[in-house]
This record gives structure tokens, C-alpha cells and sequence, in this order.
């Protein structure tokens, strides 16, 4: 019987398959093989591609079907810039108004990282290392920084996602540590220096090398 926990195995095959490189960016998303690969109708692969869509995994275009997200190199680019310019002044305003209990807050989440890093629980550790920024915008009490930064992580999501290696993150992970550090010892300079590199890290650790896509769906989803 086909039910929502047949969608969630649907979505969870697929993000994995992509996010371990063996779907690529590009890559057509048939609904017919899919629905024959997983033995359910093409109904419910639809719902697992919408849902897919909304995490901007996969892109739907009209009339042609489902593909791989495909993030080009200029739009990280621009996304990181823009990032650049909103958080080294995020963390000039929440250095000033650190406190104990937003440390502890920045502490718990950093530790979340590493642990989902060590597990390289892949999805969870990418949510993660993201929302460490949204935290801290959270955290200066400005919720318009916080919106506006949520939505520049999100579309950072799937760039990272796809595009990241786990040394990078376990790098990425190190760093926001460190940042953590040069907060509870209020030192401004150092936090934002290090928040500036560690932006750049980022986008240079990122790897836009990409193999010809698989449109074996059976192949990529083994």
C-alpha cells in the first residue's frame, strides 16, 4: 500500500544519491523509471519530486520534467558576497552584545555540528553548519537580518550540499569554533577576520568539477 512513509523513502534515496554524487547536477529525473525502480505509481514519485523541489534539490521545469539543481558558479559567488557583506557586520553587532547564555547557545550548536560531521550524516551536517549563521543573527535580536540571512542560507543549501566535502566540513566546523572563541573573549577584530575567512574557505573549498550526469536511474539509486 502506497502511504507517506513510501514518499519519505523516495525523498530520502534520492537526496542521498545526490548529495553522494551519484546523481548530478543536470540529471533528468524520468518519472516512469522512477516509479518502476521503487514499484509505486508515478503519483506518488510526483509528490516526491515536489517536496524534493521545495528543498531546491531538484528544479521542475513545464512540460520537460524534473532535474537535478544545477547552482552555478557565479551565483554562489554573488550569494557569498552578499553573505560577506551582512555577517563581518552581524558579528561586529553581536560581539558587543555577547552575553553567557548566547554563548552557550553558539557552544550546544557548534557541538551539533561535529557530531553530525563524525556521523558525516551529510544532510544534517550542511543544515547545521548554515544555521550557525542564522543563529547568530538570531541572536543581535534583529529578525530582519535573521529573514534575510535565512533565505541567502538557503539557497546556499544545495551549493554546499552537493558541492562541499566532508574535510571542508569538518574545516567548516573548526571555524565556527573558533569564531565561538573570539566572542566570549569580545574581541571584535579577530571574530570578524576570522568570520571574513572563514566565508572565503567556504566558497574556495567548494568543488564545481562535475562528471558527465548518470541518467541510469537504477545505477545511481543502487
Amino acid at each position: 500500500m502506497e502511504t507517506s512513509s513510501s514518499t519519505h523513502h523516495i525523498v530520502e534515496s534520492l537526496t542521498r544519491a545526490i548529495v553522494e554524487h551519484r546523481l548530478h547536477p543536470g540529471a533528468k529525473l524520468a518519472e516512469q523509471k522512477l516509479a518502476d525502480h521503487f514499484g509505486v505509481s508515478r503519483t506518488l514519485i510526483r509528490q516526491a519530486l515536489f517536496q524534493l523541489s521545495q528543498h531546491r534539490l531538484i528544479r521542475l521545469e513545464p512540460a520537460r520534467g524534473a532535474f537535478v539543481a544545477s547552482p552555478s558558479v557565479e551565483e554562489a559567488q554573488q550569494v557569498f558576497a552578499v553573505r560577506r557583506m551582512l555577517e563581518l557586520e552581524m558579528v561586529r553587532t553581536l560581539v558587543r552584545e555577547i552575553t553567557p547564555a548566547k554563548l552557550k547557545v553558539l557552544r550546544a550548536h557548534v557541538a551539533e555540528e561535529k557530531k553530525a560531521v563524525s556521523a558525516n550524516d551529510v544532510p544534517s551536517r550542511n543544515e547545521l553548519l548554515g544555521d550557525f549563521h542564522v543563529r547568530m543573527a538570531e541572536l543581535t535580536g534583529n529578525q530582519v537580518l535573521a529573514d534575510m540571512l535565512g533565505e541567502l542560507i538557503s539557497r546556499c543549501a544545495l551549493i554546499t550540499l552537493v558541492y562541499q566535502t566532508r574535510s571542508a566540513a569538518e574545516h567548516s566546523n573548526d571555524e565556527h569554533l573558533e569564531i565561538v572563541k573570539a566572542l566570549a573573549a569580545k574581541d571584535e577584530e579577530r571574530a570578524i577576520q576570522l568570520m571574513d575567512e572563514h566565508l572565503s574557505h567556504v566558497m574556495d573549498n567548494l568543488t564545481f568539477t562535475r562528471r558527465p550526469p548518470s541518467h541510469d536511474i537504477a545505477q545511481a539509486l543502487a
